[in-house]
């Protein structure tokens, strides 16, 4: 898919309406339009870049940061562990059709507010 036809490249442009949760100068980060629990925030980086498949070694801190940024909303949201690791959350990314990737840019799935069952579908 091109740039310029990527639906989260347009979300972040702000052509396609979000429900924002959190952006900085590398990160935007939004409530997923087909939730499978009561949080799930997809976060995405604004250099568009197909998924895992296609990560340079440029791309490494990006990711870190998406995971950093990650860890920082369920702390906002109050799903992250306490000090006896109660609660907690998930953390996805589908790469490639077969594992679920339905948008062919970088997202990571931020799953929370419910007990998660293994193994996962």
């Amino acid at each position: 898919m091109q740039e310029k036809d990527c639906i989260f490249c347009k979300i972040i442009k702000g052509e396609i309406p979000s429900k924002k949760v959190y952006e900085d100068d590398k990160v935007y980060a939004f409530h997923d339009i087909n939730p499978v629990a009561p949080f799930h925030i997809l976060i995405i980086p604004k250099k568009h870049i197909v998924g895992i498949q296609t990560l340079e070694a440029e791309d490494e801190c990006l990711v870190g940061h998406m995971f950093y940024v990650a860890r920082k909303i369920a702390q906002d949201l109050g799903i992250a562990p306490d000090e006896n690791l109660n609660k907690g959350y998930r953390l996805v990314f589908n790469v490639g059709k077969d594992a679920g990737q339905s948008v062919f840019h970088l997202h990571l799935h931020l799953i929370g507010g419910r007990k998660m069952e293994w193994p996962p579908g």
